[in-house]
């Protein structure tokens, strides 16, 4: 593989060595030309952004030409007035700022007491644009593809120490310096292939913005009921202890429950039960064979509840308190930009967006999330935002009409079905309607949706017919989405968010139906995604151009959760309100629900 040289001079790049030096590492602000620009890198004690600590800094002003800055190295002189001199042209709006991740460094940063400002130019960011279905987005992987360039993994490079900072100083510049040099390269190439993919203002105006606010929003953090966890612990160990005896009850013995294969055991040959799905190792235990096997016997229902149960126990109740930031006291997850195909944030260590919400442990789990003293949780939550979507895309006059009259939707679709008054639908025709509205957005099949509602798929085609007899408007969009989806590969957003769906081409048919219901579903989801985004810029915006000292703390999908004083409250609220219902105009009203409370289950 032919590699570019990344170096001007066979030196390569220079370590700084004393505080002399560093005025030539950074541009100068201001300067006569055109822009200046500063391509930069952190390395770390670790990847927490909150508690690990910077150990060094790549500076890169032009092309061919890096900087390593040491300032925490074991083995090295280190420039510890480094950061007063960053701070001028980090701070400096003038000078634009390019790097692979730029949010993490933002983060680093700010425990230094540097607040980056100005132009970002994320080169991962830019990457995914470009190129969302594609699961790696690293700098290795980035630069391999647009650079022929192959890059040293941080594994590699930190073979035998266990620290970056532990790393010879030869070694330690040249991995960082080329970080920050394979950054700029980057930057000149994708920003290029955005602006002729059209997504350039998507990433100005939404997916760059967006960086500042989440670097907010994790900074902040969510406080934690210490008490009320430790309660609902003991609670869940009691309540799974019961359950496990009436497992074994039914079972007739002793066994793991968590075990797939002594499950089997007990399930197909003992109790002789007969599911339909088959793996190549036997009968599945999953989730849908239990469910379907619940129909007719106790034993897996109670697996069910056991499960569920011991999950919430595992990944939530027991897991959280060990995430607690010793600094802060709180917990910070970390919101991803680049990991879904559709454009939605995604939330890790932990991940506070798979936080249940229906049922009873659903509100107590949310329980344990509260505010500091003294202030509320608010939380917004977008109204049935993909069906809204859908009724503005599909510019169908019935969905139109009753979100323009505020008409409760799936009440609206259940008299439709069943051809009778609105007054006269009960709870589970409601019930019923509600999936057939979201199995639209989806592009349910009816076999799909005769699974859901565990009824013949003869009558679940029959409701999906009757749908698109009231709605034409929704077919023809569904129609064409997908022939358009045939003709060119990829499908869009209102604001313009391109998806690839290759697989639409597909010889073989299961595979070409899915990516038919990827395309149909793609431009809603994704549109609910550049709807959000685009109100938290905006509440950010707001909150600090009226010096106000509420914060957002989280995104899950459709909803905002927010912390403010208690005499912000209703200020907050209403400001909230008024730009998630303003971010974008559609042909039918948005519509936000928001409450406040002390914890995230009273404000839900």
């Amino acid at each position: 593989m032919e590699q570019f040289s990344l170096f001007k001079s066979s030196k390569g790049p220079e370590t700084v060595q004393t505080v002399s030096e560093m005025p030539s590492a950074l541009p100068i602000a201001h300067s006569p030309l055109p822009i200046a620009y500063l391509s930069f890198d952190i390395e770390a004690t670790g990847k927490n952004p909150l508690s690990d600590s910077i150990v060094g800094i790549a500076l890169c002003r032009e092309k061919g030409k890096a900087y390593y800055v040491p300032v925490r190295h074991k083995y090295a002189t280190n420039i510890l007035e480094a950061f007063d001199i960053l701070k001028k042209a980090l701070e400096d709006e003038s000078i634009l700022k390019i790097g692979h991740n730029l949010k993490y460094d933002i983060l680093m940063l700010r425990q230094e007491g540097i607040h980056v400002k100005g132009m970002l130019y994320d080169t991962m960011l830019a990457s995914y644009l470009l190129a969302p279905n594609k699961p790696d987005h690293s700098l290795e992987n980035v630069s391999l593809e647009y650079l022929v360039h192959k890059k040293k993994t941080f594994t590699e490079t930190l073979g035998k120490y266990s620290s970056f900072s532990e790393l010879p100083i030869d070694d330690a510049t040249q991995y960082a310096a080329e970080d920050a040099l394979l950054a700029l390269e980057l930057k000149e190439l994708l920003f290029e292939k955005l602006i002729d993919e059209g997504l350039e203002k998507l990433y100005f105006d939404i997916e760059m913005p967006l960086i500042y606010v989440l670097a907010d929003m994790e900074s902040a953090g969510i406080m934690i009921d210490n008490d009320k966890i430790a309660g609902l612990s003991k609670e869940l160990e009691r309540e799974l202890s019961v359950i496990e005896i009436k497992i074994y009850s039914l079972a007739g013995e002793k066994f793991n429950i968590n075990s797939p294969l002594q499950l089997r055991k007990i399930l197909f040959d003992k109790l002789g039960l007969k599911p339909s799905k088959k793996t190549k190792t036997g009968y599945s235990t999953s989730m849908d064979v239990l469910v379907e096997l619940a129909k007719t016997h106790e034993l897996p229902s109670e697996i069910l509840n056991y499960r569920t149960l011991y999950k919430l126990k595992t990944t939530y109740i027991d897991a959280i308190p060990k995430l607690i930031n010793s600094r802060t006291g709180r917990i910070h997850t970390s919101f991803n930009q680049t990991v879904t195909a559709t454009g939605r944030l995604s939330s890790s260590e932990p991940n506070l967006q798979n936080i249940p919400i229906r049922g009873e442990w659903g509100a107590r789990i949310r329980e344990i999330f509260i505010a500091d003293k003294g202030h509320m949780l608010v939380s917004a939550d977008y109204s049935q935002i993909e069906l809204r979507i859908l009724a503005h895309m599909s510019n169908d006059s019935g969905l139109i009409n009753a979100f323009k009259n505020d008409i409760d939707i799936h009440t609206e679709t259940a008299s439709e079905l069943f051809g009778i008054p609105k007054e006269s639908v009960t709870v589970d025709m409601r019930r019923v309607a509600k999936t057939v509205n979201f199995g639209v957005v989806y592009g349910i099949s009816p076999f799909g949706l005769s699974e859901a509602l565990n009824i013949p798929p003869k009558k679940a085609a029959t409701y999906i017919e009757q749908y698109f007899k009231k709605h034409p408007g929704v077919r023809d969009y569904m129609e064409n989405i997908i022939k358009k989806a045939h003709e060119c590969g990829f499908v869009t957003t209102l604001m313009g968010r391109k998806r690839p769906v290759p697989e639409i081409w597909s010889a073989n048919i299961s595979i070409r139906q899915q990516a038919e219901r990827l395309a149909i579903n793609t431009p809603i989801q994704g549109g609910a995604a550049d709807l959000i985004k685009i109100a938290m810029i905006n509440i950010h915006k707001k909150l600090a151009e009226k010096n106000l000292k509420a914060k957002i703390l989280l995104q899950i999908h459709d909803e905002l959760l927010l912390e403010a004083p208690e005499e912000e409250t209703d200020i907050v609220k209403q400001l909230v309100k008024a730009e998630m219902e303003k971010a974008l105009s559609l042909s039918v009203p948005l519509k936000v629900e928001i409450c406040h409370g002390k914890n995230w289950a009273e404000a839900h």
